[in-house]
C-alpha cells in the first residue's frame, strides 16, 4: 500500500470538510485511518485531524490527495514545493498543479509563501529573486516559467462555514432554492452592503440586460450615484439596452414603462449601438451630451470602472466592448481582487466568468430566475456564492429600499 499522513485544521466539522474528507478517500476506493483528532469545545477553538490516506498504487494515491487539496486537506511532512520550467509559451509540465480559488500557500526556500491573485484552474509561478509566488492561467504561461509541480509544498485554507447566525452568509453552499426566505436574505445583504461601504471596502456588479427589461435599471443608476457600486461587469447587450433604454425608453424595441411594443422599436437597440459609434465611445456620448441618464451615464459621471466583454451574438459591438477574451478577463482581473463583495444579477455567462477568476474571499451572490445559474455557478467550483433565485425585478427595488432604511 502507498500512504501518506494529511491534516485538517479549523472549523473542519461544522464546514463539513472532516466528512467530506472521508467521503473522497472512500469514493474514490481509498482508505484511512485518523491518527490524531482534537475536537473545538467552545465556539471560537478550532478542531484538527491527522489521517492516514492509502490506496493501492501511486498513482491512485496522488489523484485522492488532488481531491483532498481542494478541501483544504494538507500533506502532514512538509516538504520544498517542486517546480518545473516551462519549455515554450502556453505549455505547462505534464504534473502541474491546478489551482482552486481558495488562499494557497507554497513552502519554497524554507517558509510558506502566499500565492498572489489566486483563483481557480491556474498555475503557481514563483518568482525566485523575489521569492514571490502568482497564479497565471495557462494563456499567460511564458517560456521560462518556474511552475509548481505535484503536491507538495502545498497549503489549501478554503472559507469555512461561519458557526452560529453570521448574516446572509450562513446560508452559503445551501441548497439551490426559490423557497429561502427572501425578505430575510435581501435585510441580510443590505446590512452586509452597509457594513462593507462603512469600512472603505468595494461591491461590485456583474449584470445582465433583464436589469434593463425588468425596469431596474434606474435602480442601478441610483446605487452608482449614491456610492454603493464600486465596478461592473457585463457584456454588450447590458450597456445597449441600457442606453436603448435612455435614449429611447424601450428595451428590445419594448416600453420599459408600459410593458407594449413600439412601434419600428426593433430598430431601436441598432440605433442606439449607431449613436454610440457617432460618438466614438459611451463616454464621448456623455460628453457631448448625447447620453444623459441610465447605468452607463451614472458610471461615465462618476468615475466608476466597467469591463463590457463581447460574446460571438453581440450586434455591433458598441466600441467600449473588448472582444478578446483573454484581454477582457485581463481587465476583470484587475478589480476581481480588489473586491469585498460581488452580487451577480440575472446573466449565466458573465456570473460564471466572473465567479472562475474571484478569490474565495470574496463574498458573493447570485440573483437568477432560473435555478440552472446559481446551480452552475456553484458546480463550477464557487462555493462561498449564496444563491438567490427569484426575479431581479423584485430583487433589486427591495434591496434598494432597505439600503435607504439603514442610512
Amino acid at each position: 500500500m502507498n500512504m501518506r499522513e494529511v491534516e485538517l485544521s479549523g472549523h473542519i466539522i461544522d464546514s463539513l470538510i472532516l466528512p467530506k474528507t472521508m467521503d473522497i478517500i472512500m469514493d474514490m476506493g481509498g482508505d484511512f485511518k485518523i491518527l490524531e483528532f482534537e475536537i473545538g469545545k467552545k465556539k471560537t477553538d478550532t478542531s484538527y485531524a491527522r489521517i492516514l490516506v492509502s490506496s493501492e498504487t501511486p498513482e491512485h494515491l496522488n489523484e485522492i490527495l488532488d481531491e483532498l487539496s481542494e478541501i483544504g486537506a494538507s500533506i502532514a511532512e512538509i516538504k520544498e514545493v517542486k517546480l518545473a520550467a516551462s519549455e515554450k509559451d502556453k505549455v505547462l509540465p505534464s504534473d502541474f498543479y491546478s489551482t482552486t480559488n481558495h488562499p494557497t500557500f507554497v513552502y519554497y526556500m524554507g517558509e510558506w509563501i502566499e500565492v498572489e491573485e489566486i483563483e481557480m484552474d491556474c498555475m503557481i509561478v514563483i518568482e525566485p529573486r523575489d521569492k514571490k509566488a502568482f497564479c497565471k492561467p495557462i494563456g499567460r504561461v511564458e517560456k521560462g516559467d518556474l511552475i509548481v509541480v505535484g503536491r507538495e509544498g502545498i497549503k489549501v485554507t478554503p472559507p469555512e462555514r461561519p458557526r452560529g447566525k453570521q448574516g446572509v452568509f450562513e446560508f452559503m453552499g445551501s441548497d439551490v432554492s426559490s423557497e429561502k426566505p427572501l425578505m430575510s436574505l435581501i435585510k441580510k445583504i443590505a446590512s452586509e452592503i452597509k457594513e462593507i461601504k462603512d469600512r472603505g471596502g468595494k461591491i461590485g456588479i456583474v449584470g445582465g440586460p433583464a436589469i434593463v427589461h425588468t425596469g431596474s435599471a434606474p435602480i442601478i443608476a441610483q446605487m452608482i450615484r449614491e456610492g454603493y457600486i464600486d465596478v461592473i461587469f457585463g457584456g454588450n447587450a447590458l450597456a445597449t439596452h441600457d442606453i436603448e433604454n435612455a435614449l429611447y425608453g424601450t428595451s428590445l424595441g419594448i416600453c420599459v414603462r408600459s410593458g407594449e411594443a413600439v412601434t419600428r422599436g426593433h430598430r431601436h437597440h441598432i440605433n442606439a449601438i449607431n449613436e454610440i459609434n457617432k460618438a466614438g465611445s459611451i463616454k464621448d456620448a456623455v460628453d457631448d451630451g448625447v447620453l444623459k441618464k441610465g447605468i452607463m451615464y451614472e458610471c461615465t459621471k462618476n468615475n466608476i470602472p466597467f469591463v463590457l466583454a463581447g460574446s460571438i451574438r453581440d450586434d455591433g459591438p458598441l466600441p467600449d466592448v473588448i472582444t478578446d477574451v483573454i484581454e477582457a478577463q485581463d481587465a476583470m482581473r484587475i478589480y476581481a481582487q480588489d473586491v469585498d463583495m460581488v452580487i451577480m444579477i440575472a446573466t449565466m455567462l458573465h456570473s460564471i466568468a466572473t465567479g472562475n477568476i474571484l478569490p474565495s474571499k470574496v463574498k458573493s451572490i447570485c440573483v437568477d430566475i432560473n435555478p440552472a445559474t446559481v446551480t452552475k455557478l456553484a458546480d463550477r467550483g464557487s462555493a462561498q456564492v449564496v444563491s438567490i433565485v427569484t426575479d431581479v425585478g423584485a430583487f433589486l427595488p427591495i434591496l434598494f429600499d432597505e439600503l435607504k432604511s439603514l442610512e
